[in-house]
């Protein structure tokens, strides 16, 4: 049986809206939703994580250490000649809006036990910064790697009988950045993982594939998602389950008649 993934089958539903085959689908979600985005409440759960104690004081001093540094790398290698490399351009796009932006982010992840989902107006007015400086500085912490940033809607009452969506705050995660950590003193960095530690993260990456491998395209369009978009992808994988059963009984039956007529001739 084939088995798609959640984006292969997110974009053979979006193929189908493309091509007009999806219509309720595009008329439910209208123009007002930002691609990339998740129904709210469908997902957060696996998306936030709980700080430990200590964790969101280490990412800020990290966020402003790693200020320092991209200003020092950025002045010395103006006076070397010599163009930034893709981490160092990274790590010297850092400003200290964006650095202000992340200290309040990472404080709203203590004191919420993780769940952060600020407005932009919420953020503007904790930093003092303008809205569009905020937008800015959400960028660049997500393409630094401080940050992981999920689009978001929710459903609207509406006149008519479909539902109708609108856009909503952002979930935040914040997050040390990977990349740049060779950048960054060697105090700040976390200590490697034990051999033992990482083998069993993969060891149990491989059992997820393989249990996710065993699944039908409607078990796995509502284990990976939920809400309507849940609901569109599970009609869709049951669609595709239907056909590849449909598939695998031909190919069945006519390996049977060649079997029997294999037998006919040998028995002539």
């Amino acid at each position: 049986m084939t088995v798609f993934t959640f984006g292969e089958a997110t974009t053979r539903v979006l193929a189908q809206v493309a091509r007009g085959q999806g219509g309720q689908a595009a008329q439910r979600i209208g123009g007002r939703v930002r691609r990339g985005s998740i129904e709210a409440g469908t997902f957060e759960d696996g998306f936030f994580a709980k700080p430990a104690k200590g964790d969101c004081d280490r990412l800020i001093r990290m966020a402003r250490v790693a200020l320092d540094t991209g200003r020092r790398i950025k002045r010395a290698a103006r006076g070397e000649g010599r163009d930034l490399t893709g981490p160092e351009r990274l790590l010297a796009s850092l400003t200290a809006g964006a650095v202000r932006v992340y200290e309040e982010l990472c404080t709203l992840a203590r004191l919420n036990g993780g769940k952060v989902y600020p407005s932009y107006d919420r953020l503007a007015t904790a930093t003092a910064l303008g809205r569009a400086t905020v937008a800015r500085a959400i960028t660049i912490l997500e393409q630094a790697g401080f940050l992981v940033r999920q689009r978001r809607f929710r459903r609207v009452e509406g006149e008519g009988p479909s539902p109708r969506w609108e856009q909503t705050t952002n979930a935040y995660r914040p997050v040390a950045p990977k990349r740049l950590l060779s950048l960054l003193p060697r105090w700040l960095r976390p200590a490697p993982m034990p051999d033992d530690a990482l083998q069993q993260i993969a060891d149990e990456a491989e059992e997820q594939e393989r249990l996710k491998g065993q699944l039908t395209c409607r078990e796995l369009a509502q284990l990976t998602t939920g809400g309507a978009l849940g609901r569109i992808l599970a009609k869709l994988g049951a669609a595709i389950d239907n056909r590849s059963v449909l598939r695998e009984s031909h190919c069945r039956t006519e390996t049977l008649i060649d079997s029997s007529n294999q037998q006919t001739a040998i028995m002539a």
